[in-house]
């Protein structure tokens, strides 16, 4: 009897122990105050939300780089928000890809560094690009 007894202790204390052990930490990193080196922005930030593989971009264009893009696409809007999927590539961070297989575009990012790169294929051959420098980096952990 005490040893059933004992097994039923330690079972209740192993579940106990492994319900307090299955708290979930993820980060968001969130990137402030970028300077994109072709267009100016009055707020441009980005969001990498890991938990949901989600970047979500905000942003609101100055008057001139408005008025530039809204001469060539009716459809721009001066503040606007963008979400892409994010995966990790070993140290890397990549948005989904935008485009055909022949040709795309896609946004990547390193943890803790503040310049934002994209990569463009065509044909299978890539290029890489700055497209960003931000003023501050930071990542977040939240508890669920």
């Amino acid at each position: 009897m005490k040893k059933n007894n004992f097994k039923i202790i330690f079972l209740f204390i192993s579940l106990i122990f492994i319900n307090f052990q299955t708290v979930v930490f993820t980060e968001i990193m969130l990137l402030t105050g970028c300077k994109n080196l072709k267009d100016s922005f009055i707020k441009n930030e980005y969001i990498l939300d890991f938990e949901k593989s989600l970047m979500t971009r905000n942003y609101v264009y100055d008057n001139k780089t408005y008025k530039k893009h809204r001469i060539t696409d009716l459809s721009i809007k001066k503040e606007n928000t963008l979400e892409r999927f994010l995966y990790m590539k070993k140290n890397l961070i990549f948005t989904d890809k935008v485009g055909y297989p022949q040709f795309y575009t896609q946004l990547f990012f390193e943890k803790n560094n503040l310049m934002i790169y994209i990569k463009t294929v065509i044909n299978g051959e890539e290029a890489i690009s700055k497209i960003s420098t931000c003023s501050k980096v930071e990542l977040f952990e939240k508890e669920s």
